[in-house]
């Protein structure tokens, strides 16, 4: 609900705050007192195009701000948090323009864009009138406005259509890989007889390229080793036979010379320690497990592998996996005709699915078509259109045209003649009658808004009598469930406002400015007796005022 309308240096408004209440609400005023200005200014602040004319003459920029009372679950909270705002029981909506036709907007006093602005205005008010040309009479959103009168849920279609399409996707996805199989096929036979015969494994170079660098770095000692162990048993150059041999001769003498005895025990420690010596290094030789066939082999799977890997442009680790791809893809290009097969009998099942929900849909939305139907027509008798014929067409649109919202076209359309044919609301009825269409209409679809605040600028132009008096019953009906503003000349309708509010026009030296006054009984009375007779108020007219106010309370 609108709590709050505040106004700043907006074409003839210096500075004003309107504080509406609920229920009906009612602007009045003469012609030309500014009325219109209001609804600009609110229009501003729900994201209407910003124009540099709304800035008072004189001043760099002008601003309208709105605050608005959202009660929990509103659809308008919801967009709140999925916009990443504040998620408040108040909301309060800021626009400010410049004289040079640039603007601001915050919600919140958080910086948003204007489309922003738009999106959340379409969910917190709606604006009726003789010239509009969005909501009831946008042929676009009357589906939803049926949905919505019939309480029908069309979440399970959505889901249906949803599936119907991915399916469909599937289908055409597993064709076009079908297609593109065939064209490589022979490609493809190549590279899956060369990956079978390679046999890629995963981890498989790192294992190799381990076992390459130890056999070349056993190649590389062995040699050297070899060295050290002939050195050892060089006879000729002194190595460990010699110094057996040594030792022997040494043994024999040491009998006859006592004293070499210690000589002999420190050879005989040497050729212990060679001994062990000789032993290490062998242990060493035989830990190398180099073998050039071997290495020949390795090198030759590491380049056979790389090769492969450059070849599909992939990791080498990666070539048993494309192995197994390119193997399935084969597979699947043999028994592509069954597996397509089975993918359009899934496609065929689903779309039937849809169908059959579509259907009971489309059924469900004639018997409300008919519904609505009569429910509009029992308010035209009262606004004085008993001639005309409300009609709600329901078509079935072709199968390129079905989506997630059904099967149907849906449009409110009207004859304001008998015997005439029906039309779009838009191009049949006239001014007068299409403000009155647009109300039945609306209280017919009163409670399946999700607006709390509806707005009828002018709605009773060109009527008076019975049919303001109409008219007026209805908006008030309509006020008992959502707040509704209207601005209207016709005192029969203001009459019937659970508060009113006063806009005039005053001219101070060479500046005209606007201002909004709200009225007690005393003034409502005063204000609908001006409205009946004019600037001049007589006694009869405050009399009759009188009566239209008590008729209504």
């Amino acid at each position: 609900m609108l709590t709050r309308l505040t106004i700043r240096d907006i074409v003839l408004i210096e500075a004003l705050t309107v504080e509406f209440a609920p229920g009906l609400c009612v602007l009045t005023g003469e012609t030309g007192a500014g009325k219109s200005i209001l609804l600009d200014a609110l229009g501003l602040t729900l994201g209407d195009r910003a124009d540099a004319g709304l800035v008072r003459a004189g001043v760099a920029q002008g601003s309208a701000s709105a605050s608005f009372e959202v009660p929990p679950g509103h659809a308008a909270r919801a967009l709140l948090r999925d916009s990443g705002l504040d998620d408040q029981d108040e909301l309060i909506i800021r626009r400010v323009v410049k004289a040079d036709g640039g603007s601001r907007a915050f919600v919140n006093d958080q910086p948003v864009s204007a489309a922003l602005l738009r999106d959340l205005g379409g969910l917190l008010v709606e604006v009726h009138g003789q010239h509009d040309e969005r909501g009831l009479l946008n042929p676009r959103g009357h589906r939803t406005l049926l949905d919505r009168f019939a309480r029908l849920d069309t979440a399970e279609v959505a889901r249906l259509h949803r599936d119907w399409a991915l399916a469909t996707q599937a289908l055409v996805d597993a064709e076009a890989a079908l297609a593109a199989d065939a064209r490589d096929r022979e490609w493809l036979d190549h590279a899956v007889d060369e990956l079978t015969r390679l046999k890629p494994l995963p981890g498989e170079e790192t294992a190799l390229a381990d076992a390459r660098q130890a056999m070349l770095k056993g190649e590389r000692l062995a040699g050297d080793l070899a060295l050290v162990t002939e050195h050892l048993s060089d006879t000729a150059h002194g190595g460990l036979p010699a110094l057996r041999q040594a030792a022997r001769r040494l043994e024999r003498l040491a009998t006859e010379a006592p004293d070499l005895a210690a000589a002999l025990q420190a050879l005989d420690a040497a050729i212990d320690a060679g001994t062990r010596a000789e032993d290490m290094v062998q242990a060493v030789v035989r830990t190398l497990t180099y073998d050039p066939a071997t290495l020949e082999a390795t090198e030759a799977r590491l380049f056979d592998l790389r090769g492969m890997a450059r070849k599909h442009k992939v990791a080498v680790d990666d070539l048993a996996a494309l192995a197994d791809q390119l193997a399935a893809r084969r597979a699947a290009l043999t028994e592509g005709e069954a597996g397509l097969a089975a993918l359009a009998r899934a496609r065929d099942a689903a779309r039937m699915a849809f169908e059959a929900a579509a259907a009971a849909l489309s059924q469900a939305r004639q018997a409300a078509a008919g519904a609505l139907d009569r429910a509009v027509m029992a308010e035209l008798a009262p606004l004085k259109l008993e001639a005309a014929r409300f009609a709600t067409v329901v078509e079935t649109l072709p199968p390129a045209q079905w989506g997630a919202e059904g099967a149907d076209r849906v449009e409110f359309t009207i004859a304001t003649n008998p015997g005439a044919s029906a039309g779009p609301l838009i191009k049949v009825a006239s001014g007068g009658e299409l403000s009155r269409f647009i109300l039945a209409l609306k209280v017919a679809l009163a409670a399946e808004g999700a607006a709390t605040t509806l707005i009828f600028d002018e709605i009773d132009r060109g009527v008076g009598g019975a049919v303001a008096a109409a008219i007026g019953e209805r908006l008030a009906r309509l006020g008992q469930s959502a707040q509704v503003l209207v601005v209207t000349h016709s005192p029969q309708v203001a009459a019937r406002g659970n508060a009113q509010w006063r806009i005039t026009k005053t001219t101070e030296a060479e500046s005209v400015r606007t201002s909004v006054a709200a009225l007690d009984a005393v003034a409502r009375r005063e204000e609908i007796a001006r409205m009946l007779s004019g600037d001049a108020v007589t006694p009869e007219a405050r009399a009759q005022a009188e009566r239209l106010l008590e008729g209504v309370l």
